[in-house]
């Protein structure tokens, strides 16, 4: 008898029915794609382009022996390293017993819901992974409106409303600036008058600024400024020093949230037990800065800056409608006014239009679907990354060093942008 296809020996596999990550996703499906000899423009995953900074490579060269476990919360040096970048970024005073060091960030906000149990408050659009973690751990999750017209920015006076009928819920209001999948970021006053609505309602707020040292202009400020008691900040290493997959994250938490930041380090005891002892040896590096990672930063916000404005301009050609970013790697472009020509081929969904346009042209980007807009919502996120960081960084710094960054350097330093761009635009012509 074969027992394997015997029904009488079937086991009942009653498994959570959830999606893999939509960006990991796309990433393996693009990699899988090029195996198979299509020349595919990876602007699905929203990794960085720029290498690790050498002397943080180095540092994890010369840590590389580094066997302990370390402390559950983190190496001591490397959180009195953070909290040191966060007092001269910020102007802030915390201490290194404020900073919990972790598998990436993307762990600790895990963590973090399971930690405190409250409802979550995401505007969108938001990044994919906060919502499904939410609902894999059994959280409530509530979709703050946000407009295109007010560059998807949450307004002070909508997180109010959500928030007056049931004014002593339980709430994680998790702001991502610059954002996304928007590029867009926050002013001062507005930062400000969201801080006063969380205070008045004793929300949780989780400020995830991993993207704040890529603020185009270097002028990216904390919302823990206006509402310190009540802010956690979440970086890492994975955007602005390009070590995603080294796997490293931080929170910054008050004073007055030290039982929470106490909870998550018990939960991270019995699960993860401690991050890459190699790994946090050198991330002090990284956080304790220097001239050398000060230029690496120039560079690669002057390179990003040109090749966002490049992009957002040729789409605004081409008939979206896109807002102009402000940091980050990221255009959430709108393809709404090809409604009719794209239904005519039977696309309806922001998913059926970048099935189609990865079928047809071999760029890959992420429909706004899983953002969380409704399925017909005819938008998508694109990661502008698919070019050669270190190169780029070469030319900027060499070649561009004292000259402003324009087109003929985008066309020189990122072709595969460039192309891109042109394969929508025929795309979109022969709808």
């Amino acid at each position: 008898m074969d027992i394997q296809t015997d029904h009488r020996y079937a086991i009942n596999l009653n498994v959570r029915g959830i999606q893999p990550s939509a960006t990991l996703r796309i990433n393996e499906l693009s990699n899988q794609l090029r195996s198979e000899g299509r020349d595919i423009v990876k602007l699905g995953l929203g990794q960085s382009p720029f290498p690790v900074p050498e002397r943080v490579v180095a540092a994890l060269r010369e840590h590389a022996h580094e066997k302990d476990y370390l402390p559950v919360k983190g190496l001591k040096s490397l959180r009195e390293a953070i909290a040191g970048y966060i007092n001269r970024r910020e102007r802030m005073r915390c201490n290194w017993e404020d900073v919990l060091i972790g598998p990436g960030s993307k762990e600790l906000l895990f963590m973090l819901q399971l930690a405190y149990y409250g409802d979550l408050l995401i505007p969108r659009p938001s990044w994919v992974s906060y919502a499904p973690q939410a609902r894999i751990i059994g959280r409530s999750v509530h979709w703050l409106p946000t407009h295109a017209e007010n560059n998807w920015q949450l307004t002070a006076e909508e997180l109010d409303i959500v928030c007056r009928d049931d004014p002593s819920r339980p709430r994680i209001l998790i702001l991502n600036y610059p954002s996304n999948p928007t590029g867009c970021t926050y002013t001062e006053d507005q930062l400000l008058a969201i801080a006063n609505v969380a205070r008045k309602y004793k929300l949780i707020l989780l400020s995830d600024e991993i993207y704040g040292e890529v603020h185009f202009e270097g002028k990216h400020k904390s919302i823990a400024r206006y509402y310190p008691e009540g802010t956690i900040i979440s970086t890492g290493l994975s955007k602005w020093a390009g070590a995603g997959g080294w796997r490293l994250g931080t929170f910054i938490f008050p004073p007055e949230l030290r039982p929470l930041q106490n909870a998550m380090a018990i939960i991270a005891s019995e699960t993860y037990t401690a991050t890459s002892a190699p790994i946090q040896h050198a991330a002090i590096a990284a956080f304790t800065g220097g001239d050398d990672l000060d230029e690496y930063l120039k560079q690669s916000r002057r390179i990003l800056k040109v090749v966002g404005e490049y992009l957002h301009r040729r789409l605004t050609a081409m008939g979206a409608v896109v807002q102009k970013p402000e940091g980050a790697f990221y255009l959430f472009p709108d393809f709404s006014g090809f409604r009719e020509a794209l239904a005519r081929r039977d696309i309806k969904t922001s998913q059926a239009l970048c099935q189609s346009l990865l079928e047809d042209t071999g760029v890959a980007i992420l429909p706004a679907s899983d953002f969380g807009f409704v399925p017909d919502h005819l938008a998508a996120r694109l990661a502008f990354v698919d070019f050669d960081g270190a190169e780029a960084l070469k030319l900027a710094g060499e070649d561009y060093a004292d000259q402003e960054l324009e087109d003929d350097f985008v066309n020189q330093a990122c072709p595969r942008l460039v192309k891109a761009m042109d394969k929508m635009e025929q795309w979109l012509t022969s709808l």
